[in-house]
């Protein structure tokens, strides 16, 4: 408690509040205090208690006095605390409520919770230590007197400032270089690889070149659609709707003829490497798929799911096999017919329901489920 200083709640130029919480106890190491239920306000310079019962009581702690943080969970007939580690005390302090303290840290105790998040926020400010970044209001003049930083200091520092941003940043862009460089390298390797392939195609089992190209499929799109290849507006998003009908086809006739949007967005971007697609980009391309005539076609369930499909997909027989797996297993849950068609959960329900619209199979909610049975309306002849 001997690196408090008594003082007000006024903040210093540059200063700014960060966060507030009330029903706040102070502790000197483990021993309770006479500061019991204040507002404890963080800024970005300093901590700050204010009593709440007796607001001429206010003490401040600067944050450069913190070391580190520790955080203690609540427990039985106990709240939760932050234990505050502290510096040595400085040489010229200003007086404060203890002279002298055997302890080197202190507990802030919450009574009505909220210590996470300012555990976190305090956390933040020392990291930040912006307090270093404040400029001196004042500085000992040739004659004794004291003047205010002028605006050549002021240019000064903003210009080391920028130095500074601009070295980290570079920095930070030298690994991404290298990144795309080896990406582009892997690029170059597939091509390489398949026009062997197809060279060699008589010297290849047909096991092996489906396996390869597996390989090559996993590498990546070799030259993605983008908006600095291709412009924008509609070219683009045509460009770029036909190298998704080219690249998902196939892995569409692998899922049955069906795939989620989100299963698409992932698949295509990690096909993409670098060049990432945004979900906006996606959506309108895909919107442009049944317009441009191609293979591939994007729908809406009533459930709210999009999905894209193949043309020849067919509703009735995904309807007929649904509804027959349901009557020779007696019931089907989304999760059992997932794990019997090899697809998602999402899609397993949107075929039960589908099957349930037109009148295949009914369905039974308990509190184990939505579960779907054969509907007798429509077969049982007796």
């Amino acid at each position: 408690m001997d690196r408090f200083e008594w003082g007000d709640d006024s903040f210093l130029p540059g200063e700014k509040q960060v966060l507030q919480q009330r029903g706040v106890a102070l502790y000197d190491g483990h021993e309770k205090t006479s500061f019991q239920d204040g507002i404890l306000v963080l800024s970005t310079h300093k901590l700050i208690w204010k009593d709440v019962t007796d607001r001429s009581r206010i003490l401040v702690l600067h944050l450069s006095l913190v070391v580190f943080l520790e955080e203690q969970p609540s427990g039985f007939a106990k709240s939760a605390k932050i234990v505050v580690h502290l510096n040595a005390v400085p040489s010229q302090k200003k007086p404060g409520p203890v002279s002298h303290s055997a302890n080197h840290f202190i507990r802030l105790s919450f009574r009505d919770a909220g210590e996470r998040e300012f555990n976190q926020a305090f956390s933040e400010q020392l990291q930040k230590r912006l307090w270093e970044q404040s400029l001196p209001t004042a500085t000992p003049g040739p004659q004794g007197g004291r003047h205010r930083a002028g605006i050549m200091g002021i240019e000064r520092s903003l210009k080391q400032k920028q130095k500074d941003t601009d070295k980290d940043i570079s920095k930070a862009f030298e690994d991404l270089s290298k990144l795309m460089e080896k990406a582009k390298e892997m690029v170059n390797l597939s091509k390489t690889i398949a026009a062997k392939i197809k060279d060699r195609q008589g010297e290849i089992s047909e096991d092996e070149t489906v396996k390869f190209k597996s390989y090559l499929l996993s590498m990546g799109i070799p030259d993605p659609v983008t908006r600095e290849t291709h412009g924008t507006g509609d070219k683009y998003y045509s460009e770029l709707a036909k190298q998704l009908s080219k690249v998902l086809e196939k892995q569409l006739q692998e899922c049955g003829g069906i795939m989620t949007l989100t299963d698409v967005y992932c698949r295509v971007n990690r096909a993409r490497g670098m060049e990432l697609l945004s979900p906006e980009d996606m959506l309108h391309a895909c919107e442009l798929l049944e317009s441009l005539r191609l293979p591939v076609r994007m729908k809406m369930f009533d459930s709210g799911v999009i999905v894209l499909q193949l043309q020849s997909h067919d509703e009735e027989r995904v309807i007929s096999d649904t509804t027959d797996l349901v009557k020779e297993k007696t019931s089907l849950t989304a999760d059992e017919l997932a794990q019997l068609q090899g697809v998602s959960v999402i899609l397993a329900k949107e075929r039960l329901l589908l099957t349930e619209k037109v009148g295949g199979v009914c369905r039974d909610e308990t509190v184990e489920g939505l579960r779907f049975y054969s509907n007798l309306f429509l077969t049982r002849t007796d």
